[in-house]
């Protein structure tokens, strides 16, 4: 088994250090250092697919609400990672044994939530073992850091010897598993096995802070890989935007453009649009969503505005993207200048063209709504737009407001 033997914090431990617990925030541990090589076994590799094992009666028998697969999807979505698959399964040896060999030999990551805790039921660890035919050992500097964080607890003193055996088993991993210490407030090392697959406990506060801390020991994908979506509303029926959708996704197809398209509606208020691109066609992507609107009768909006809607602030969102077409109205394209790019307006269409030459700066391409370009942009992204030459966006006469009459 691999893991640093780190030491704790110094000092004498406060009063809210004694009453403390994992994830309280305080930063008793030290990290785990990132270890050398490529966990993928091929130098250069990066985590593509990923998939989730979600575990535990508690989730199929409905007494359990799993969060945790949530915040995986866009925890993997932000970072340019495709989750194909989501899986719940019962505590049951075979069924952990068999889908965890299935999903490792898949994908690039895999996570299991559950099942890691003192009890009968808890037998994550140990099917894990079996699974990849290791036997199973207690970390050393796993239960240095348990009794550590439990050194000032009460009930410590009164355990008897088979409650301590129970709680040490919360740091029986596999033999040969890599163990992982990446948040400095808990003690619970995320464990990862054959370089893929990476334990972590079902609660959600934990498990979202030890997500998030993993993310440095991960050969995640370069931030110019990572996805974009553009959101638009309308408040027409989905059956009523349903034949363009239809066109639009087939000639996306044909063209084999790398956007996808979905619909989703939201009962009694209206359906939100979703385009999803890459970077290298962020302008084009940019363009679609210009014609989006235009065609379902729609606005784009940002994430502020989609909690709004769909927390039932309609009346809010509207006055948000009208007074963004005001602010939109008064601003000019004299920013532009400069990069040689020129304005042609008159009251049918609204031209961007590039210059001529090849060597001039990357430029977006402005809109109509004061919304469009600061909803269009790739999740944490610091790469920028490629050249683009010959970006047209139309604005047949005076559209109007969100709400009145003639908008649908």
């Amino acid at each position: 088994m691999t893991g640093s033997d780190v030491g704790t914090s110094t000092g004498a431990p406060s009063e809210r250090t004694r009453s403390g617990r994992s994830g309280d925030g305080l930063e008793r541990f030290k990290l785990s250092p990132i270890p050398l090589g490529n966990p993928l076994k091929e130098e250069g590799r990066c985590i593509r697919t990923a998939a989730a094992l979600v575990i535990g009666d508690e989730i199929l028998n409905g007494k359990t609400l799993d969060k945790n697969s949530n915040y995986f999807a866009k925890y993997c979505f932000e970072r340019g990672i495709e989750l194909k698959r989501i899986e719940v399964i019962p505590d049951d040896e075979a069924a952990i044994v068999e889908a965890s060999r299935r999903m490792v030999a898949k994908y690039d990551l895999v996570i299991t939530t559950g099942g890691i805790g003192p009890t009968h039921d808890d037998i994550t660890y140990s099917s894990l073992a079996r699974a990849f035919n290791q036997p199973l050992a207690h970390h050393p500097e796993t239960l240095r850091r348990l009794d550590e964080m439990n050194k000032h607890r009460a009930w410590v003193s009164e355990q008897t010897s088979q409650q301590r055996e129970a709680t040490k088993r919360m740091a029986l991993f596999p033999e040969s598993a890599e163990v992982l210490f990446c948040c400095p407030d808990i003690w619970v090392p995320v464990v990862r096995l054959e370089g893929k697959l990476c334990v972590f406990p079902g609660i959600p506060t934990l498990f979202t802070k030890m997500l998030d801390g993993l993310a440095r020991y991960l050969p995640l994908p370069p931030a110019s890989e990572r996805p974009m979506r553009v959101q638009i509303f309308t408040e027409r029926p989905e059956s009523m935007i349903a034949p363009y959708l239809t066109s639009l996704h087939s000639r996306l197809k044909k063209q084999k453009a790398e956007i996808q398209v979905g619909s989703y509606p939201v009962l009694g208020k209206g359906v939100f649009v979703s385009l999803i691109g890459r970077d290298r066609g962020r302008v084009w992507l940019a363009q679609i969503a210009s014609e989006v609107e235009r065609e379902i009768g729609g606005r784009i909006v940002n994430e502020e505005e989609v909690k709004a809607l769909k927390e039932g602030g309609v009346g809010e969102v509207r006055r948000r993207m009208e007074e963004g077409d005001r602010v939109a109205a008064n601003a000019t394209f004299g920013r532009n200048q400069d990069a040689g790019i020129r304005k042609r307006s008159d009251a049918d269409e609204v031209e961007v063209e590039s210059p001529a030459s090849s060597h001039s700066p990357p430029f977006t391409p402005q809109y109509s709504r004061a919304s469009s370009p600061a909803s269009i942009s790739a999740c944490d992204s610091a790469s920028e737009p490629a050249h683009y030459a010959d970006v047209k966006v139309s604005a047949k006469g005076s559209k109007p407001k969100l709400g009145e009459v003639g908008w649908r």
